[in-house]
Parts: C-alpha cells; sequence; structure tokens
C-alpha cells in the first residue's frame, strides 16, 4: 500500500515552495473578503482587493521558504501577509493620513488594519435593505456606523474574523493572541451586544443579520 499523498500544506511545510501558490489560490476568496473588510474607502477607484492580492501573492513566493518555522496553519499565514501588504499599501497612498485613520487601521497585533466600521455596517446592511432604498440606507448605515464606533475595537474585530471572514475560533484565537476559551467567550460578548445595538436602530432585523 501506498502512503496518501502530501497535502499542499504538508508538501509546503516540508520545503515544497511550489506549494505556496496552490494554497494561495485555493484560498484567494477567503483572502479577498478579509481585504475588502480592511481595505480603507478612501482608497476606492485607486486600490481594489484583486491589486492587493497580486502584490501579496508575490510576497507569498518570496517568503514561501519561511514557512517551515513558522507555527501556524497555512491559511493564517498567508492571510498574515496579505494583511502585512495591505498596511504597506495603506502608508503608500494614504502617507500622513494614517494618522486620521481612526477606526480604519488598529495597532493590535502589530499595527495590522482591522476591519473597518464603514466595511462591516455595509455588510450588515447589504442583508437587510434593498439596492432602491439608497437614502435610508445611506441614514442607516451612518447610525450603525456610530453604534459599531461604541463597541471595543477587540470586540469589532473578533466580530469581523468570526462572522464575516468565518475564521474559526481557534483560528480567531491564533489570529489574536488569546486562548481559546477566552477567545470563544470574546466572540459571543459581542456578537450579543451587536445583537442589543441593533435592536434600538429602527428597520433592522438583528436575527436576519446576525442569528
Amino acid at each position: 500500500m501506498t502512503d496518501s499523498p502530501a497535502t499542499p500544506e504538508d508538501r509546503l511545510r516540508a520545503g515544497d515552495v511550489n506549494a505556496a501558490g496552490e494554497i494561495f489560490a485555493a484560498c484567494r476568496e477567503r483572502l479577498r473578503k478579509m481585504v475588502r473588510l480592511r481595505l480603507d474607502r478612501r482608497l476606492q477607484g485607486r486600490l481594489d482587493a484583486s491589486d492587493v492580492l497580486q502584490e501579496a501573492f508575490l510576497d507569498v513566493q518570496r517568503k514561501a521558504g519561511e514557512f517551515p518555522e513558522r507555527n501556524m496553519p497555512a491559511y493564517l499565514w498567508l492571510r498574515l501577509i496579505v494583511a502585512e501588504r495591505l498596511l504597506i499599501l495603506h502608508r503608500h497612498h494614504l502617507g500622513a493620513q494614517m494618522r486620521d485613520a481612526g477606526q480604519e487601521v488598529s495597532l493590535h497585533r502589530g499595527g495590522l488594519p482591522a476591519a473597518s466600521t464603514h466595511s462591516l455596517a455595509n455588510l450588515l446592511l447589504g442583508r437587510m435593505t434593498s439596492p432602491t432604498q439608497a437614502l435610508l440606507r445611506a441614514e442607516r448605515q451612518l447610525r450603525l456606523q456610530e453604534a459599531l464606533n461604541g463597541i471595543e475595537e477587540l470586540d469589532r474585530e473578533i466580530l469581523a474574523i468570526r462572522h464575516f471572514e468565518e475564521l474559526s475560533n481557534s483560528e480567531a484565537a491564533t489570529v489574536l493572541g488569546l486562548t481559546k476559551t477566552a477567545a470563544s467567550n470574546r466572540y459571543i460578548r459581542a456578537l450579543k451586544r451587536l445583537k442589543e445595538i441593533l435592536t434600538t436602530l429602527p428597520g433592522f432585523d438583528s436575527r436576519a443579520s446576525v442569528g
């Protein structure tokens, strides 16, 4: 009996740098979702998620030989490289404006871009309003962003990575530097807080958006 073929992650960990491209291709849509959550809206028209991923792929190829030394799953390694490239692009395009980014960029976990309240509100609204309700949508988005700004930054981030990026609790704990129990408790608390906020805003159905 022959051994089963090694997975791309196994091959990459064994030193096969070509496997990095296979893993990146398989994870592209997950990574695209992560970028969209964190791409500063002031860069609309100049930069999109595809641009970020294209440049990040070059970083992945260059750093593939370092993966065996990293004690993390391949997807989280890719996610970190993409987030670092996104931060570089933010700094390049925004320059001095970075200090005014406010809710857009976080110093948490080494300065990686955090999910913006604008992106989170937009995703929530996308599930609750139709395109024909443009004026009402804009008003609701502003109110929802204000409410989200009142949530602790770490709570916003765990909502983003668990609910919208769909990372597992174990992955979230690794990304945020928490124990699995702490990450789980934090997510439950943040989700409860978000539902409380949504129930106070007219026209929102928290069960439809974050159930």
